[in-house]
C-alpha cells in the first residue's frame, strides 16, 4: 500500500495551488512530509500562489520523457507535467509522506503504479469555479464555459483513500479543514 502518498486533484478554479500553498506554509519544517516538485512545460508563473515548477521547453520535456526521467507523466490544459523519480523515493523508507500536485486524467495510472494512494480532492461550486476562472482572465468566457461543460469525474480507484475539501470559502477555513482531515492519517503530523 501506498498511502503515504498524498495524490492532490480538481479542477480548473478549485484553489488546488492556493489550497496547497497555504498547507505547505502551515506545515512545520520537521514534519516528514516532501512537497513532490513538479516538471512542467511551460514558463515559470509569476502569478501569486502559483507553485514552484520546474520549467523546461517542450523539446527537453520530451527528451526526459525518452529518457524515463518521470515516475508519474500526464498532459493537461495544453501542457505536458512530470514527476522525477528522484521525487518519489521518500515512499521507499517508512518515514513520512509525499504530496504530488497530480491530474484527475492522471489518477487511474497513478493508483495503478501506487496501489492505495490516498486521493486529496480540492473542489469548488460550479459557480466559484466559473467566478475564479473569469478572475484569472486566461481564456475567454466561452472556452470557460466549454472548460465548465467538460468536467471530468472524480472516480476513486478502489483500494485508495478519499479526503475531499470544497474551497468555497476563506483560505483559511479550507486549509484547516484539510489539515484536521490529514491528521486522521498517522504519515501526518499533529495540526494541532
Amino acid at each position: 500500500m501506498n498511502r503515504r502518498l498524498i495524490y492532490v486533484v480538481g479542477p480548473s478554479g478549485a484553489g488546488k495551488d492556493s489550497v496547497l500553498s497555504w498547507l505547505r506554509q502551515h506545515t512545520p519544517e520537521s514534519a516528514p512530509v516532501h512537497w513532490a516538485r513538479r516538471t512542467i512545460d511551460r514558463l515559470n508563473s509569476a502569478e501569486p500562489g502559483a507553485e514552484d515548477h520546474e520549467h523546461v521547453d517542450a523539446v527537453a520535456f520530451e527528451q526526459l520523457v525518452t529518457d524515463s526521467s518521470f515516475a508519474m507523466q500526464w498532459d493537461a490544459n495544453a501542457h505536458r507535467y512530470g514527476i522525477r523519480h528522484t521525487e518519489l523515493i521518500r515512499l521507499n523508507d517508512s518515514s513520512g509522506c509525499v504530496m504530488v500536485n497530480g491530474s484527475r486524467v492522471h489518477l487511474p495510472t497513478a493508483a495503478r503504479d501506487y496501489p492505495g494512494l490516498t486521493v486529496v480532492h480540492i473542489t469548488a461550486t460550479p459557480d466559484v469555479l466559473r467566478q475564479r476562472l473569469l478572475a484569472r482572465g486566461r481564456e475567454s468566457k466561452q472556452a470557460i464555459e466549454a472548460r465548465m461543460m467538460r468536467q471530468i469525474p472524480l472516480e476513486i480507484p478502489l483500494g485508495c483513500a478519499l479526503v475531499e475539501v470544497h474551497n468555497n470559502s476563506t483560505l483559511d477555513k479550507v486549509g484547516q479543514q484539510l489539515l484536521v482531515q490529514l491528521d486522521a492519517f498517522e504519515f501526518w503530523p499533529d495540526s494541532k
